[in-house]
């Protein structure tokens, strides 16, 4: 029985980038994986994260937005992936029992300031490249 690659995706509110990720991980990464998300400032799921993944057939219904004291300490990881500079500059850095730390960079949709299509378009544009990075990855992640 193989066992399964426990992953964290962390940003700061957890209430975009991360949940995007975890939603693809699940989806491409299938049974292989084990897949959490986390904020070091959680806020409520931004109703345009739901509206974007909700375009390309990915129900968000039940995601809801944790704080990392949720797994701190608590649970072990194979990899903590930061979404975001500043919870990559803010992430504890001593954490026992991960073996991978990674970083990808995204820019926060959610600082778009104008409210309808010019966010929409950045929500869309965040999670394509989301998307994206996640496959790949998925590929290039060796079995534990």
């Amino acid at each position: 029985m193989e066992k399964k690659i426990k992953v964290l995706f962390l940003c700061t509110a957890n209430s975009a980038r991360s949940q995007m990720a975890e939603a693809f991980l699940r989806a491409y990464g299938g049974d292989r994986f084990e897949v959490h998300s986390a904020g070091l400032e959680p806020k409520e799921v931004n109703p345009y994260t739901f509206k974007v993944m909700n375009e390309i057939g990915y129900d968000l219904a039940g995601h809801y937005s944790k704080g990392i004291e949720e797994y701190l300490q608590k649970k072990h990881f194979n990899y903590v992936i930061t979404v975001c500079d500043s919870a990559d500059r803010n992430c504890p850095t001593v954490w026992p029992g991960i073996i991978h730390r990674l970083h990808w960079s995204f820019e926060d949709p959610a600082a778009e300031e104008e409210d309808g299509s010019k966010k929409l378009e950045k929500f869309r544009l965040v999670r394509d490249q989301i998307g994206s990075k996640v496959k790949e990855w998925v590929t290039t992640v060796e079995e534990l």
